[in-house]
């Protein structure tokens, strides 16, 4: 089994989904020893947002003359999707940034998206062509958007799920723990919650 296991929250040491995603690898690991992990930080390994010269790596941009800074970026964005390419289990720690994903986590999600690669245009509409892969999401809220009167914010889950969704891949597993903002009980119920869910992966 090879792993990417990739962070994507800004708070280091006191983050709740990088506690979570160690722990989705963790117990990944105890069922599958051999496995291969490949970790990604995408915040202190910030990878840049796409511009029409970066993007030019990879698709029609418009630009056709790159300079030495540009190419190693077309070499970055061939690393990443040669990384999620060879990946059977993403495993992803994410907190919920205004109601979507941060912005770092964005950014390597649009060096994914490359036609020809990881989605094909057909006459039937794109189809995806990074299919049977797992996604496991650590997912972390301040609030409670899993249901109730402000489920309709939650742009973080319907997101990534039709995202991986164009890309081929219909198992999306998320892992959350909610009310990370609320009282210290509220806070360790959701992560005790969120915890329980590993053990049963």
């Amino acid at each position: 089994m090879n792993i990417l296991h990739i962070d994507a929250s800004i708070l280091g040491a006191q983050s709740i989904t990088r506690d979570l995603s160690a722990a989705i690898v963790q117990q990944l690991q105890a069922t599958h020893p051999d496995a291969r992990v490949v970790y990604r930080d995408v915040v202190q390994q910030e990878i840049r947002h796409l511009t029409a010269a970066i993007a030019g790596g990879f698709r029609p941009s418009g630009v056709s003359t790159f300079d030495a800074a540009t190419l190693q970026e077309h070499q970055l964005s061939e690393l990443l999707l040669q990384e999620f390419m060879a990946s059977d289990v993403i495993v992803m720690g994410t907190p919920m940034y205004n109601f979507s994903v941060p912005t770092q986590l964005k950014a390597w999600l649009d060096r994914l998206a490359q036609a020809g690669r990881t989605f094909q245009y057909t006459e039937r509409g794109p189809v995806g062509l990074a299919g049977g892969k797992r996604v496991i999401v650590a997912s972390a809220r301040g609030g409670f958007y899993a249901e109730g009167p402000l489920a309709h914010m939650d742009f973080q889950e319907g997101y990534l799920r039709a995202f991986f969704g164009f890309l081929g891949i219909d198992d999306v597993q998320f892992i959350r723990a909610e009310g990370a903002s609320k009282a210290a009980e509220i806070r360790q119920a959701g992560i005790a919650k969120a915890k329980s869910a590993i053990a049963s992966l």
